[in-house]
């Protein structure tokens, strides 16, 4: 594919007085897995909530598969889209967050079908028997029936990612998916999204574990102030950066 699954040209973004975004423009390839890192209040997070269109931009565009996020130009204008239309949009990407957002009172299984009966409007059987062997992929089969409240945060998180997956994304967002964990449950989320990424879907990923993003990014990103700093290979980026400031965060979280 020649063109970019997600266009990101000169976005800005503000909260206040707070500029959380400035002027950014990156693309994001199929197939690709893409992780952000930087400190608190980098943007990281802000960029992907502009993707998933849950905070507005204040300048620039977002193209995904080749179509402008949030707007529609008419007559020479930019237009908003209705609430609808940015809801079909958003089908387009499945987000995971930090926290879980699972249903309380519905079991893992239903959970995960909540989203093709509800949104999509499929059938039944077919949702349930895809909601199965979403589960087996999160090595989850045994859990179908189990509540939230006797799943531990790994297994919740799990959970979370395959009810992302349920709706079948072109583009996987991640919010640091493991910094709400015990240190002993992150392997378990890691190593699910390791073999997501083997099956080639494009994941974009904020995270603060670098050993995962060494060993599975085909890029990493670098964000400070709002800005993009450095981006390249995660051996250059993280193992021989060229901006100063890349170097005084990793020196300082490594």
């Amino acid at each position: 594919m020649t063109k970019p699954l997600v266009a990101i040209r000169s976005v800005s973004k503000s909260f206040g007085e707070f500029q959380a975004l400035k002027s950014v423009s990156l693309d994001v390839w199929p197939g690709e897995v893409m992780c952000l890192i930087g400190a608190s209040g980098s943007g990281k997070t802000t960029l992907l909530r502009c993707i998933n269109q849950l905070a507005i931009i204040d300048g620039g565009g977002i193209w995904l598969d080749g179509e402008l996020l949030g707007l529609r130009e008419q007559g020479g204008r930019l237009h908003r889209l209705s609430e609808r239309e940015i809801g079909r949009q958003r089908l387009k990407t499945g987000m995971v967050f930090q926290r879980f957002n699972l249903f309380p009172h519905k079991t893992a299984l239903e959970n995960i079908i909540e989203g093709p009966l509800q949104v999509q409007g499929r059938k039944f059987d077919e949702v349930r028997g895809e909601a199965l062997e979403l589960l087996r992929r999160v090595g989850l089969s045994a859990k179908a029936n189990s509540y939230p409240a006797q799943l531990s945060g790994g297994q919740q998180q799990r959970v979370a990612i395959a009810r992302a997956l349920a709706m079948k994304p072109m583009l996987m967002l991640f919010d640091e998916p493991t910094s709400a964990l015990d240190p002993e449950l992150v392997g378990e989320v890691l190593a699910v999204m390791k073999e997501l990424a083997k099956s080639g879907m494009t994941m974009m990923v904020v995270t603060h574990e670098l050993g995962f993003a060494r060993e599975v990014a085909d890029r990493v990103v670098y964000m400070d102030q709002g800005a993009i700093v450095e981006q390249g290979r995660a051996s250059d980026v993280l193992g021989a950066p060229r901006e100063e400031r890349t170097k005084a965060f990793l020196s300082a979280v490594i």
